[in-house]
């Protein structure tokens, strides 16, 4: 699915891109339907064509060419995004206690997709649309800089933890997920980022690329655990099966749920970077 992703971020205008994300945010939030414990397929369908029509028409109020940057409801959602992310460390850390506070309501566990989705949504378009007026390839080169952070620290965590894998991560949510496959996560995707960002068109200091990069990384680890955690108490091991042999679209943009916000924000909010 690579060459789609790249296709749709450099080839597709502004407008087309925005869409292309909306459609993916309206099959995740269909997905997210499972774990919230919506099992009719019509309350589903109605769950993904409210949030598309939400996002929707927030996006086409925005005026000209969007500018996520200082749009409030791109700032107040990614400050959301950081929030969220921050209380959904702490669920899965106290895992399974923390299920108690959230496992017999499914308003709330909608609600939690929702905070997962939206940010993610508003993270992608505030990178694309990046110095847009400008290059119309700046932001792209962002999200793809993001997309290979968690790539490659995810390829980095499978290979580390089957060789050298002792030490348990987080066993009562996702057993297989070791801190030694954390730690070569981290020194792989640091490796390939640093070449990415050496030679790609990223005009940021090295020092505020650095934090960002790892507390980004290490956040996809924390969307990854968080979405185990939800589907764990729905009894599922696949979001869906949309993606013939590699389930569905929210098993696929999982780590990107919360890397994507959590590095726009931190970039935009924190160290006001872009």
């Amino acid at each position: 699915m690579i060459p789609i992703v790249i296709a749709a971020l450099f080839l597709f205008p502004l407008a087309g891109f925005g869409l292309f994300t909306l459609v993916v945010c309206m099959f995740s939030a269909w997905e997210w339907g499972v774990l919230a414990g919506f099992a009719s397929r019509h309350q589903r369908i109605w769950i993904a064509m409210l949030f598309g029509l939400l996002l929707g028409f927030v996006m086409l109020a925005m005026p000209g060419y969007w500018p996520c940057l200082t749009a409030w409801k791109a700032t107040y959602t990614l400050w959301f995004g950081l929030v969220w992310w921050t209380v959904s460390l702490l669920l899965v850390l106290c895992y399974p206690r923390s299920a108690t506070l959230w496992r017999a309501s499914r308003p709330l566990r909608l609600s939690c997709g929702i905070l997962t989705i939206a940010p993610f949504f508003w993270g992608l378009l505030t990178l694309r649309q990046y110095h847009y007026d400008i290059n119309r390839f700046t932001g792209a080169w962002w999200i793809l800089y993001v997309m290979i952070l968690v790539w490659s620290m995810d390829s980095g965590a499978y290979i580390f933890g089957r060789a050298w894998g002792r030490h348990k991560l987080a066993p009562r949510v996702s057993p297989g997920k070791t801190w030694e496959g954390v730690v070569g996560g981290l020194i792989t995707s640091a490796s390939i980022c640093w070449l990415f960002g050496k030679y790609a068109p990223l005009e940021i200091a090295p020092l505020t690329l650095f934090i960002c990069s790892i507390i980004a990384a290490l956040s996809s680890v924390l969307g990854d655990l968080s979405e185990s955690m939800f589907k764990r108490e729905a009894g599922i091991k696949e979001s869906s099966y949309l993606i013939p042999g590699h389930g569905g679209i929210l098993d696929r943009i999982d780590s990107l749920t919360a890397s994507v916000p959590v590095f726009c924000g931190l970039m935009l909010l924190i160290f006001n970077a872009i």
